[in-house]
Protein backbone atom coordinates (compact mmCIF):
# COMPACT_ATOMS: atom_id res chain seq x y z
CA UNK A 1 0.00 0.00 0.00
CA UNK A 2 1.35 3.68 -1.06
CA UNK A 3 1.80 5.79 1.51
CA UNK A 4 -1.03 8.54 2.21
CA UNK A 5 -1.02 11.95 0.60
CA UNK A 6 -1.68 15.09 2.86
CA UNK A 7 -2.02 18.76 1.88
CA UNK A 8 -1.83 20.77 3.87
CA UNK A 9 -3.53 23.98 2.64
CA UNK A 10 -3.68 27.35 5.01
CA UNK A 11 -3.39 30.98 4.64
CA UNK A 12 -2.13 33.20 7.71
CA UNK A 13 -1.44 36.81 7.91
CA UNK A 14 1.13 37.18 10.25
CA UNK A 15 2.14 33.91 11.32
CA UNK A 16 -0.52 32.16 13.67
CA UNK A 17 -2.02 29.93 11.24
CA UNK A 18 1.17 28.87 9.51
CA UNK A 19 2.79 27.58 12.99
CA UNK A 20 -0.27 25.37 13.01
CA UNK A 21 -0.01 24.57 9.81
CA UNK A 22 3.67 23.34 10.05
CA UNK A 23 2.88 21.20 12.93
CA UNK A 24 -0.04 19.46 11.46
CA UNK A 25 2.98 18.94 8.64
CA UNK A 26 5.22 17.15 11.02
CA UNK A 27 2.02 14.92 12.70
CA UNK A 28 1.61 13.77 8.82
CA UNK A 29 4.76 13.06 8.51
CA UNK A 30 4.90 11.18 12.03
CA UNK A 31 1.57 9.49 10.85
CA UNK A 32 3.67 7.97 7.56
CA UNK A 33 2.32 10.29 5.06
CA UNK A 34 3.93 12.07 2.14
CA UNK A 35 3.00 16.38 2.89
CA UNK A 36 2.63 18.79 0.55
CA UNK A 37 2.69 22.46 2.96
CA UNK A 38 1.17 25.01 0.99
CA UNK A 39 -0.07 28.74 1.46
CA UNK A 40 -2.71 30.21 -0.12
CA UNK A 41 -1.93 33.59 -2.70
CA UNK A 42 -2.20 36.62 -0.64
CA UNK A 43 -5.03 39.21 -2.10
CA UNK A 44 -4.80 41.72 0.13
CA UNK A 45 -3.88 45.06 -1.36
CA UNK A 46 -0.07 46.36 -0.49
CA UNK A 47 -0.70 49.50 1.65
CA UNK A 48 -3.36 47.37 3.78
CA UNK A 49 -0.41 44.90 4.54
CA UNK A 50 2.07 47.48 4.88
CA UNK A 51 0.08 49.36 7.48
CA UNK A 52 0.77 46.55 9.95
CA UNK A 53 4.69 45.46 9.62
CA UNK A 54 3.67 42.04 11.26
CA UNK A 55 2.09 41.26 8.65
CA UNK A 56 4.33 42.20 6.36
CA UNK A 57 7.06 40.53 7.80
CA UNK A 58 5.32 37.57 7.84
CA UNK A 59 5.07 37.56 4.16
CA UNK A 60 8.49 38.19 3.39
CA UNK A 61 9.36 35.59 5.97
CA UNK A 62 7.29 32.91 3.95
CA UNK A 63 8.16 33.61 0.64
CA UNK A 64 9.61 30.16 0.01
CA UNK A 65 6.54 28.71 0.86
CA UNK A 66 5.13 27.30 -2.42
CA UNK A 67 1.45 28.34 -2.85
CA UNK A 68 -0.97 26.07 -3.26
CA UNK A 69 -2.47 24.97 -6.66
CA UNK A 70 -5.63 22.86 -7.95
CA UNK A 71 -2.52 19.74 -8.67
CA UNK A 72 -2.60 19.82 -4.38
CA UNK A 73 -6.21 18.81 -3.86
CA UNK A 74 -6.42 16.19 -6.69
CA UNK A 75 -2.94 14.77 -5.52
CA UNK A 76 -4.44 14.08 -1.72
CA UNK A 77 -6.02 11.21 0.06
CA UNK A 78 -6.73 13.92 2.99
CA UNK A 79 -6.61 17.84 3.03
CA UNK A 80 -6.55 19.91 5.83
CA UNK A 81 -7.33 23.58 5.73
CA UNK A 82 -5.70 26.04 8.07
CA UNK A 83 -7.22 29.70 8.52
CA UNK A 84 -7.74 32.66 11.04
CA UNK A 85 -11.42 33.38 11.62
CA UNK A 86 -12.72 36.71 9.66
CA UNK A 87 -16.26 37.85 11.07
CA UNK A 88 -17.04 34.23 12.08
CA UNK A 89 -16.22 32.63 8.83
CA UNK A 90 -12.83 31.78 6.79
CA UNK A 91 -10.45 34.35 5.54
CA UNK A 92 -11.38 35.49 1.63
CA UNK A 93 -7.67 34.13 0.49
CA UNK A 94 -8.80 30.55 1.51
CA UNK A 95 -12.39 31.35 0.29
CA UNK A 96 -11.10 32.93 -2.90
CA UNK A 97 -8.73 29.76 -3.74
CA UNK A 98 -11.81 26.91 -2.96
CA UNK A 99 -13.78 29.15 -5.46
CA UNK A 100 -11.20 27.53 -8.00
CA UNK A 101 -12.31 23.77 -7.50
CA UNK A 102 -15.37 23.91 -9.13
CA UNK A 103 -13.44 21.86 -11.96
CA UNK A 104 -12.37 19.17 -9.78
CA UNK A 105 -16.08 19.33 -8.01
CA UNK A 106 -17.71 18.76 -11.18
CA UNK A 107 -15.51 15.80 -12.22
CA UNK A 108 -15.70 14.20 -9.12
CA UNK A 109 -11.95 14.52 -8.17
CA UNK A 110 -12.82 16.02 -4.48
CA UNK A 111 -15.00 13.13 -3.28
CA UNK A 112 -13.98 10.29 -0.48
CA UNK A 113 -10.97 12.61 0.60
CA UNK A 114 -10.49 12.89 4.46
CA UNK A 115 -10.91 16.45 5.18
CA UNK A 116 -10.45 18.54 8.35
CA UNK A 117 -9.88 22.24 9.61
CA UNK A 118 -8.16 24.79 12.12
CA UNK A 119 -8.16 28.05 12.88
CA UNK A 120 -7.10 30.51 14.84
CA UNK A 121 -9.24 33.87 16.41
CA UNK A 122 -7.38 36.87 18.39
CA UNK A 123 -9.87 36.38 20.96
CA UNK A 124 -11.64 33.11 22.49
CA UNK A 125 -14.84 33.44 21.17
CA UNK A 126 -13.60 35.39 17.82
CA UNK A 127 -15.85 32.80 16.26
CA UNK A 128 -13.16 29.84 16.18
CA UNK A 129 -15.93 27.43 15.94
CA UNK A 130 -18.17 28.77 12.94
CA UNK A 131 -15.21 28.94 10.89
CA UNK A 132 -14.66 25.40 11.25
CA UNK A 133 -18.30 24.53 10.84
CA UNK A 134 -18.58 27.00 7.71
CA UNK A 135 -15.60 24.87 6.07
CA UNK A 136 -17.78 21.87 6.82
CA UNK A 137 -20.37 23.15 4.70
CA UNK A 138 -17.93 23.30 1.89
CA UNK A 139 -16.71 19.41 2.51
CA UNK A 140 -20.37 18.61 2.13
CA UNK A 141 -20.85 20.10 -1.41
CA UNK A 142 -17.22 18.41 -2.25
CA UNK A 143 -18.98 14.61 -0.53
CA UNK A 144 -15.96 14.49 1.74
CA UNK A 145 -15.15 12.93 4.85
CA UNK A 146 -15.09 15.24 7.50
CA UNK A 147 -12.22 13.97 10.63
CA UNK A 148 -12.45 16.34 13.69
CA UNK A 149 -10.08 15.68 16.15
CA UNK A 150 -12.88 15.35 19.06
CA UNK A 151 -12.22 14.84 22.31
CA UNK A 152 -9.87 11.32 21.20
CA UNK A 153 -6.63 12.76 22.92
CA UNK A 154 -6.01 14.21 26.47
CA UNK A 155 -4.46 17.49 24.78
CA UNK A 156 -8.07 18.16 23.19
CA UNK A 157 -9.46 18.47 26.57
CA UNK A 158 -6.35 21.29 27.75
CA UNK A 159 -7.00 23.12 24.66
CA UNK A 160 -11.19 22.78 24.52
CA UNK A 161 -12.51 22.24 20.84
CA UNK A 162 -13.50 19.30 19.11
CA UNK A 163 -13.74 20.74 15.70
CA UNK A 164 -10.65 21.24 15.43
CA UNK A 165 -7.17 22.81 16.76
CA UNK A 166 -7.72 26.31 17.10
CA UNK A 167 -5.48 29.33 19.16
CA UNK A 168 -6.04 32.29 20.40
CA UNK A 169 -3.90 34.63 18.79
CA UNK A 170 -4.03 37.75 21.09
CA UNK A 171 -2.25 35.33 23.66
CA UNK A 172 0.82 35.02 21.49
CA UNK A 173 2.06 32.41 19.23
CA UNK A 174 0.64 29.04 19.42
CA UNK A 175 2.38 27.37 22.54
CA UNK A 176 2.79 23.23 22.86
CA UNK A 177 -0.63 22.47 23.53
CA UNK A 178 -2.22 24.08 20.41
CA UNK A 179 0.97 22.98 18.12
CA UNK A 180 0.81 19.31 19.47
CA UNK A 181 -3.12 19.98 18.96
CA UNK A 182 -2.31 20.38 15.44
CA UNK A 183 0.13 17.32 14.95
CA UNK A 184 -2.50 15.27 16.78
CA UNK A 185 -5.43 16.27 14.48
CA UNK A 186 -3.08 15.66 11.26
CA UNK A 187 -1.79 12.64 12.48
CA UNK A 188 -5.68 11.50 13.46
CA UNK A 189 -6.70 12.36 9.78
CA UNK A 190 -4.54 10.51 7.88
CA UNK A 191 -4.47 7.22 9.52
CA UNK A 192 -8.48 7.90 8.61
CA UNK A 193 -7.54 8.16 5.47
CA UNK A 194 -5.03 5.08 5.42
CA UNK A 195 -7.92 3.17 6.78
CA UNK A 196 -10.14 3.96 3.65
CA UNK A 197 -7.41 3.16 1.51
CA UNK A 198 -6.65 0.45 2.55
CA UNK A 199 -9.86 -0.77 2.73
CA UNK A 200 -10.62 0.49 -0.87
CA UNK A 201 -7.81 -1.64 -1.86
CA UNK A 202 -8.82 -4.55 -0.44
Amino acid sequence: MEPVNAAIIYYSATGTVHALARAAAEGAEKAGAHVRLRKVAETAPPQAIDARPEWARHLRDTAGVVEAGLDDLEWADVVLFGTPTRFGNPASPLRAFIETTAGLWFHGKLADKVYSAFTASNTAHGGQESTILALGNTFYHWGGIIVPPGYTNPVQFQMGNPYGTSHVAGDGPPGDVALEAARYQARRAVDTAAALKAGRAA
